[in-house]
């Protein structure tokens, strides 16, 4: 069933959960895995979780206290959308999931304690692109945003054995995507 309206606890539920489902399937893996692309200028899962952290630090909560401000400007600072790839080599894979985990409870944590009304989730912000977005629209996103970054990482990872599985790849989605 398809909902036209964002509920904040089903939201909280999935993104509470990402680091923990991230964690348990990057950590400890061999590089092969966490480093594999899909080819020039696309990113490996080490490259997603970077990009996770920055969508923690720069974007979802920072852009919802802009909304919730409501201020005289509520034009977002544009998201650096490769800013990640500039620290590629300064942490590891299970140092940023370990950074991932403690930005995103701190993260769940303040959107929890807002016990957001339905007028403050109608509430608006400018973002460059777009242009006028609900919070409620916001935090759909955020969500839809992690689950869209799992999918990825499936789909790079099941393509290292694309080749490997034969003929069976007619019957794995993820190795025809």
């Amino acid at each position: 069933m398809v909902s036209e309206r964002f509920d904040v606890g089903e939201g909280i539920a999935v993104l509470e959960r990402t680091p923990a489902v991230l964690g348990t399937w990057l950590a400890g893996l061999p590089e092969a895995w966490v480093l594999a692309d899909e080819g020039a200028e696309t990113w490996s899962p080490l490259d997603i979780v970077g990009h996770l952290i920055d969508g923690e630090e720069t974007d979802w909560i920072p852009r919802a206290r802009i909304i919730l401000a409501q201020g005289p400007d509520r034009r977002f600072v544009p998201f650096d959308r490769f800013r990640h790839l500039q620290e590629r080599a300064i942490a590891t894979l299970e140092e940023r999931l370990e950074r991932f985990a403690t930005l995103r409870a701190a993260n769940v944590e303040t959107l929890r304690g807002w016990s957001l009304t339905a007028e403050q989730l109608a509430l608006t912000g400018e973002h460059p692109e777009f242009g006028s977005v609900t919070l409620a629209q916001l935090l759909a996103t955020w969500v839809a945003h992690d689950l869209d970054h799992v999918m990825q990482i499936a789909r790079i990872m099941g393509k290292r054995y694309g080749e490997a599985a034969g003929p069976w790849r007619a019957y794995l989605r993820v190795l025809r995507s």
